[in-house]
């Protein structure tokens, strides 16, 4: 039999809040839920921002020290919470976007020279051969240039680009552990896993009771790595400042820690590791190696995610030199105003001038089916494939091509293979990479519609979560799956509200490109990814009343019935995790030297490796697969 890859457990953090227990998706659905549904996102978000924290049936108004009803918090902060999450305008909490600090260089001259003091041990080794010291005092020099010298002025600019999809307002993910030191990305990877892993309702010491060691793999990765002070800004500015790197930006700037991070502080997980960059298709490309290794059964445990925090000046004006971003000058023309609607700059599909950059960590636990019966794992979906393919010959590195084409045709292909015609015209939708760039908005509708009139599907639905969210490079399909995981808990789709309309130009004969939430209940779902530099990928996504189904015809009806009963004890767990998580104790987990394996702990023989903290043995019992070659 072919193991099925079942997504188990899920969590995160982005723009709409917290990605466990369809959190975040409800925000973007928010006045399309049940009255009961809009209370517990909102307050959910309350408690997240800092703003309020339950109290047996009360909650604590942390501004006002009042305790008060729920229906009050909502009253008072509902407003509050609907402008600070999402895509808006960069908050000082963030950084100021209208004064952020620039150097500039300055060369002064005189012909009886320049004379100033410093500090002793700020005068530069060797000394410039034109400048003169005179010593004033042991602390003081000074000095006496003769001819030009150089001069760094320190001022302040206003960026041209200032919305972005940052985390709600009041969150702050460096308070929620002791994470001195790690940049900013690493600190949301730790919360991600962490939300994830929790999410699952099964302890960690659980599942190793069924799988050995080495089942395990984690897969994770960021499209830049960490660009901030404490990771790449940091010391590739260091000289530039008058500073010098530190021992941890190198290793914490890889691209590779958000995966490294979780084997090391989160999970302890002595498997397979590995990160693979794509691009803004970086999330599907680990996707796919978990996938792929749990079909081939080389593990029967796979967490998968991306982090990335790069919502920076540096970063921000890097794509605004591409013409890549939303400036505030395009989005007000766009709408003929004065001043640009920050609420709006994510348009996809839609008349729009520009994607918008966002900050997200997004991990899923993965496992095959059968061990997902065997644990009671409560299952939120499938994945089946993930097809990757680049685009060729290119004229530039950044525009799209056919691999895009190929991907998503053979996601449809392969899934129809799965479950017929009929779901797939009737009971699929698109999760759309939808970057909100011109260019974008064309070639993926044409993609779109040229596969849905191979496939004789009509009016297929579309949706793009980056409306929402905004586009956090990496992690961005990350998104686009934990969004979808709601759809098909909640049956509705979030329609592309920052706009009313389709473009002119947008290519839309057999598509539903949709522009307001719609009640569908749903089946599958195809996430397409388009990443600079041909980084083309397509998942297919199973909902879990389908997975049941087959799951039911693989291992029968009372195999099944056992498995309910399983699945109750795990739901029951992950609802006590959500409820805390929702009050404010989101139970992070960073072990810091802890659990680590000593030598003397370690034992070897021919048939396995055994580790003392782990009760399962590692299998050395291999058989030689080439045995047609070789004596």
């Amino acid at each position: 039999m072919t193991n099925l890859p079942v997504i188990v457990g899920f969590g995160g953090y982005n723009a709409a809040g917290r990605s466990s227990f369809h959190h975040a998706y409800r925000r973007t659905v928010l006045n399309s839920l049940s009255q009961e549904k809009q209370a517990e996102t909102l307050l959910g978000l309350a408690s997240l921002m800092e703003l309020a924290k339950p109290e047996g049936d009360l909650y604590r108004d942390l501004a006002s020290d009042d305790l008060v009803d729920a229906q009050t918090i909502l009253t008072r902060y509902r407003q509050y919470i609907e402008d600070h999450t999402l895509i808006r305008r960069i908050d000082d909490e963030h950084f100021d976007p209208d004064r952020v600090p620039s150097v500039n260089d300055l060369t002064i001259s005189g012909n009886e020279g320049n004379t100033f003091s410093i500090n002793r041990r700020e005068l530069p080794q060797p000394v410039p051969a034109n400048w003169e010291t005179e010593t004033i005092s042991d602390d003081k020099i000074k000095v006496t240039v003769r001819g030009e010298v150089g001069l760094k002025a320190t001022s302040f600019r206003k960026l041209e680009v200032q919305a972005a999809g940052i985390l709600p307002r009041g969150f702050k993910p460096a308070d929620k552990y002791n994470s001195r030191f790690h940049p900013r990305g690493l600190q949301m990877a730790v919360l991600g896993a962490s939300d994830c892993l929790n999410s699952m309702g099964i302890s960690w010491d659980q599942v190793l009771k069924s799988i050995a060691p080495d089942e395990i793999a984690v897969f994770a990765a960021s499209a830049l790595g960490q660009t901030d002070e404490y990771g790449l800004g940091g010391y590739l500015q260091a000289r530039l400042k008058s500073s010098r790197p530190s021992s941890k930006q190198m290793a914490l700037a890889l691209n590779s820690m958000p995966a490294d991070f979780i084997n090391a502080y989160v999970c302890g997980s002595t498997g397979t590791t590995g990160s693979m960059a794509g691009a803004c298709a970086t999330f599907l490309y680990n996707l796919r190696l978990g996938v792929d290794d749990i079909v081939a059964g080389r593990h029967r445990m796979v967490i998968v995610g991306s982090a990335e925090a790069n919502v920076s000046p540096e970063v921000l004006e890097g794509f605004n030199a591409m013409s890549a971003l939303a400036t505030d000058e395009r989005l007000a023309k766009l709408d003929g105003a004065d001043e640009p609607d920050y609420r709006r700059a994510s348009r996809p599909f839609a008349d729009n001038c520009g994607f918008t950059l966002a900050e997200s960590t997004q991990y899923f636990v993965l496992m095959d089916d059968a061990l997902a019966l065997e644990l009671g794992a409560d299952i939120y979906a499938a994945v089946p494939n993930v097809f990757v393919n680049a685009d060729g010959y290119k004229k530039s590195i950044s525009s799209p091509g056919a691999g895009n084409y190929i991907t998503l045709a053979k996601a449809v292909a392969a899934t129809q293979a799965i479950v017929g015609e009929e779901t797939i015209q009737k009971r699929s939708f698109v999760q759309a990479h939808g970057s909100s760039t011109p260019q974008n908005r064309i070639t993926e509708s044409m993609i779109f519609d040229k596969v849905a009139k191979a496939f004789s599907i009509k009016s297929w639905p579309v949706t793009a979560v980056k409306a929402f969210v905004g586009h956090p490079l990496g992690p961005a399909s990350g998104d686009q799956l934990s969004n979808t995981l709601g759809c098909f808990a909640d049956g509705i789709l979030p329609g592309i509200k920052t706009a009313s309309v389709t473009a002119d130009d947008v290519v839309d004969e057999n598509l539903n490109i949709l522009m307001e939430d719609a009640e569908m209940a749903m089946d599958v779902a195809f996430l397409n990814s388009k990443g600079f530099g041909g980084n083309n990928a397509t998942a297919s996504v199973l909902a879990p009343n389908l997975v049941e189904k087959m799951l039911s015809k693989r291992y029968g009806d009372a195999a099944i019935k056992e498995y309910h009963t399983k699945r109750e004890v795990v739901r029951a767990a992950a609802q006590d995790y959500d409820a805390a998580a929702s009050g404010g104790d989101l139970r992070v987990i960073y072990r810091f030297g802890e659990g680590i394996i000593e030598d003397h702990e370690i034992e070897v023989s021919t048939e396995s490796v055994s580790l003392a903290s782990f009760p399962n043995s590692v299998n050395l019992k291999m058989a030689n697969p080439f045995g047609d070659m070789t004596d």
